[in-house]
């Protein structure tokens, strides 16, 4: 067992503890089984999820806390239900795991969301996005993402990407992106 080089969501919820500067109001914009929404509401006063399907939302329901909201509706819509700054946006992209492999998360509302979440990132503010190449559409939504974090002005942003070396070549990736705190 690793430590640091293991689960790709673990690498993300250890850079959101230790470099996150605002724990008021984070987002999971892709529910899924609840682990990131699991790990973002004891950290934060708030937390909102979304997930398209129904069946995400209703198995995360018994263990629901009272500072999370489920949203069962697209992340694209993040705007549409959150109207302050926030200082996480976590992404756990792919299908539900356990669930129907062919409901996926798409690259046009993928990217859309992402844009949105970089407008409502507080300064100093964290988004992290798993990628999972393993399927057709990771594949399109890698290359998307990959290219708009790339053309992020490197003034307001930093990015960076955790790759695996020695593992398959659809190995998940991890882009942290950090809002400019200044």
């Amino acid at each position: 067992m690793f430590k640091y080089v293991g689960d790709i969501s673990k690498i993300a919820q250890n850079i959101i503890s230790f470099y996150c500067s605002n724990f008021n109001i984070a987002v999971d914009a892709t529910l899924g089984n609840g682990y990131d929404t699991d790990f973002l509401c004891e950290k934060f006063n708030k937390v909102y999820s979304f997930d398209i399907q129904k069946t995400a939302i209703e198995n995360y329901l018994i263990r629901k806390k009272d500072n999370v909201i489920l949203i069962n509706d697209s992340h694209e819509k993040l705007s549409t239900y959150i109207k302050t700054e926030v200082g996480c946006i976590m992404y756990n992209l792919g299908f539900l795991p356990g669930g129907n492999k062919n409901i996926t998360t798409k690259t046009e509302s993928t990217i859309s969301s992402i844009k949105e979440g970089l407008y409502l990132l507080c300064p100093g503010g964290i988004m992290s996005i798993a990628i999972y190449t393993g399927h057709d559409e990771g594949i399109k939504e890698k290359d998307a993402i990959l290219n708009l974090v790339s053309s992020l002005s490197k003034k307001d942003y930093g990015v960076l990407m955790h790759s695996f070396i020695n593992r398959s070549s659809t190995s998940p990736l991890l882009v942290i992106v950090e809002k400019n705190g200044i």
